[in-house]
């Protein structure tokens, strides 16, 4: 049994937009996983309407081919990792380049304070202190 099949009910009678478009992006996360469904695509693609909806069934598809295309790229997590963050939002990995920097529990670089968000030394009598240029 596929991830997509495990996830989704495949005995549909009808199927609005939103939900056609959600499996159609799991059909191209799984697709980019080795595991092909093109009849239940045909038949989510066969249900839209009008060309607007089938037009975002397609751009679904794609994206999920894309993003778990980039996932398999750029980190060495398996497909199952890869189904759980992308179907289900579940992320079970990091990435390199989104480790934790500055320490065991510090913050990652970006988020260290900057000298520009330090308060100045202000003194708070001095606007109601005589002007400058009233001293000689």
């Amino acid at each position: 049994m596929s991830r997509y099949a495990r996830e989704f009910d495949t005995d549909w009678e009808t199927i609005d937009k939103d939900e056609a478009t959600e499996r159609a992006y799991a059909i191209g996360v799984a697709e980019r996983l080795g595991e092909y469904n093109r009849e239940e695509l045909e038949r989510i693609y066969a249900e839209m309407g009008s060309a607007y909806q089938k037009s975002l069934v397609e751009l679904a598809y794609d994206e999920g081919r894309n993003e778990a295309a980039e996932i398999a790229e750029t980190t060495d997590a398996d497909g199952t990792a890869v189904w759980e963050d992308l179907v289900n939002g579940e992320k079970t990995y990091i990435a390199e380049d989104e480790m934790p920097t500055g320490g065991r529990d510090g913050l990652p670089e970006a988020l260290e304070p900057s000298e520009l968000l330090d308060r100045q030394e202000v003194d708070s009598t001095e606007r109601v202190d005589k002007p400058d240029f009233l001293d000689r």
